[in-house]
């Protein structure tokens, strides 16, 4: 899954990526409106972590440079809890609201519940056969037998996962699994889908060739 952090403050733009990193995210950061909206309109993104109070341009200007046309989540941060604030936030088109300070781990369940409900998913737990991934632990079983994964090999088969049923193209996978600075290699996917396949087995996963992948 891959996020874009639109936070002008350093510190806690640093902190908020390392941390979705260690989560196994792609991170892609914004330090300003103008070009927190530029990424945002040109960039694949699973959630958007939105501050309000930004240079060049504020959140809600954002929120409307984006709004109806990218309907990438967002989760607006802000240090004004009142009520007019909130309501505002969602008026213009925010789908959650957390206000600063923020306990990380609360925000993390926040994005989770995002990603899910943008996919359609409305629990963490998704079946598929006798494989079964926890999307709010971040684990895989087989067989009730816990499977180790890489970060990468997780946030493959997560995505396919959560667009069970579709045929997902490699340029897809690549937009949505690596961000802006990855220096990625044109077979790695093939190198994880079989991986994923000697893990979780060779029927997990589908390729179409020509199209990309997909699981049923």
């Amino acid at each position: 899954m891959r996020l874009l952090v639109i936070e002008d403050d350093p510190a806690l733009q640093r902190t908020l990526a390392v941390t979705l990193r260690e989560e196994n995210y792609a991170v892609d950061t914004a330090s300003d409106g103008a070009e927190g909206l530029f990424k945002a309109q040109q960039g694949a993104y699973d959630a958007i972590v939105l501050d309000v109070m930004l240079p060049k341009l504020d959140g809600w200007g954002v929120l409307a440079g984006l709004r109806p046309a990218v309907a990438t989540p967002v989760l607006m941060l802000t240090a004004r809890d009142t009520v007019p604030d909130r309501i505002k936030g969602l008026n213009h088109g925010a789908d959650d609201y957390l206000t600063k300070p923020f306990n990380i781990d609360e925000l993390l369940a926040r994005l989770r519940a995002l990603i899910r409900r943008s996919a359609g998913q409305t629990q963490s737990l998704i079946q598929l056969g006798d494989v079964t991934l926890d999307t709010a632990a971040k684990r895989v079983t087989r067989a009730a037998t816990e499977i180790a994964l890489t970060a990468r090999e997780y946030s493959l088969v997560e995505y396919l996962a959560l667009h069970r049923g579709e045929v997902v193209s490699r340029a897809r996978l690549y937009d949505h699994l690596f961000d802006e600075d990855d220096d990625t290699l044109s077979n790695l996917l093939d190198v994880h889908v079989s991986n994923l396949r000697k893990k979780l087995g060779h029927d997990l996963i589908t390729t179409r060739r020509g199209h990309g992948y997909s699981i049923a």
